[in-house]
């Protein structure tokens, strides 16, 4: 059931929705190609050049609190507008570092803009459409945000040849004059005036702590940070995996993240078809079997000599995102319905905990994890072992409910 609000063409709608999805895949994502290039250039670590994830997502985390509660107050379309000129300035910057400090503030300034775009487009789709179509749309969503780390990757090695690692930035500065450009002429405000909340400091942190109080709400937080967290380990060592566990060179990440996001991307189409209300527990139960069953194909592979090699260590990957990706759309909205009046903060709240973990995992997790191909494939499904648990928790608490 769509609601009466009048958002122009649905599909310029969704378009719009599913680039500024994008902002986040691209930003980490496009980079990893150039690491080998940067490591040389800028006489650094590959350690260091992790930094450059870490810090967007620790910005990325830090002010993502702060866009859903200002777009709760002011409407959704000036906040997505001044994150876009704001990401385009900080991509200039990033093109033109003379070094990695530099390099790192340009990252943070990513971080703090990226957020307007990818949380607040997220509590759009409830503010437009309700019950299943409001599902429907966030899958839709989620298979095209699946697109974006796939192909990243893929754009961030060809640009090497065109301005070396500088061209990754000069393309993401390009991406957010696009968004500037499609959101100021084509959006509409999703958010009329009387439904807005108002706006001070000790609103700001009220409606944070609602959402954050609401244990249910703040386990789905968690528990959706944990569940992508298996993924994200095989994406913050897709540097290491690519060069040196398999042996591969810059322009050969596709590799990896084809079947990565393959998976995700069919998972999406599948849930947008199949999205019923009533069958909404029973897909997250399907998503979950998959993603334990691929991560634990995964491991077995890497332990047994002659499948720990390509083509065979990345055959599982698919069933295993498949799996991630089902539940994905359902964990969303299922938090986002626990607070029809704080949707953007309860988004931010989401966003926040997951970005945290990213940044964890990005920083420390993964460096140590990408040692070995065993050890890889472990971390990620330690991590899919983990949410599943939280997940038949969360259930368990639910159904006595």
């Amino acid at each position: 059931m769509t609601r009466k609000i009048d958002i122009g063409p649905k599909w310029l709608f969704l378009l719009i929705l599913a680039l500024l999805s994008m902002f986040g895949p691209f930003t980490i994502d496009a980079i990893f190609p150039a690491f080998t290039r940067m490591e040389a250039e800028l006489q650094v670590s590959n350690l260091a050049l992790q930094q450059l994830v870490s810090v967007y997502l620790l910005s990325y985390a830090a002010v993502s609190l702060f866009h859903g509660p200002i777009s709760d107050a002011f409407g959704r379309k000036p906040v997505i507008i001044v994150g876009s000129v704001g990401f385009a300035l900080a991509s200039l910057l990033g093109a033109l570092a003379p070094n990695l400090p530099v390099l790192l503030v340009a990252r943070g300034f990513q971080g703090v803009f990226a957020g307007a775009g990818q949380i607040v487009s997220r509590a759009m789709i409830p503010d437009v459409f309700e019950g299943e179509e409001a599902q429907r749309v966030m899958a839709q969503i989620a298979m095209l945000f699946g697109i974006a780390p796939a192909v990243a990757p893929i754009i961030g090695g060809y640009l090497l040849g065109w301005d070396g690692w500088r061209g990754v930035f000069w393309f993401l500065m390009l991406f957010g004059i696009l968004l500037f450009v499609l959101v100021w002429g084509g959006a509409r405000e999703t958010l009329p005036k009387e439904n807005r909340t108002r706006f001070d400091g000790r609103f700001l942190f009220v409606s944070l702590w609602k959402v954050w109080k609401n244990r249910a709400g703040r386990l789905l937080a968690i528990i959706g940070a944990i569940h992508f967290g298996g993924q994200f380990v095989l994406i913050s060592a897709s540097s290491i995996f690519i060069t040196e566990l398999v042996g591969l060179g810059e322009t050969d990440f596709w590799v990896l993240f084809v079947p990565l996001f393959g998976g995700m991307i069919f998972g999406s189409w599948l849930t947008s078809h199949f999205n019923a209300e009533r069958l909404r527990w029973r897909i997250a139960f399907i998503g979950y079997c998959c993603a334990l069953s691929g991560a634990g194909l995964l491991v077995a592979f890497a332990l047994i000599p002659g499948l720990n090699a390509l083509p065979w260590i990345v055959l599982p990957m698919p069933l295993y995102t498949l799996g991630i990706s089902l539940v994905f759309p359902i964990q969303t909205m299922a938090m986002l319905e626990l607070y029809p009046k704080y949707r953007g903060a309860a988004s931010s709240v989401q966003s926040f905990v997951s970005l945290l973990t990213n940044a964890l995992i990005v920083g420390l997790i993964a460096p140590l994890a990408a040692t070995s191909m065993p050890t890889l494939m472990l971390t990620s499904l330690g991590f899919t072992v983990v949410s599943t648990l939280l997940w038949a928790w969360y259930r368990l608490r639910i159904s006595r409910a």
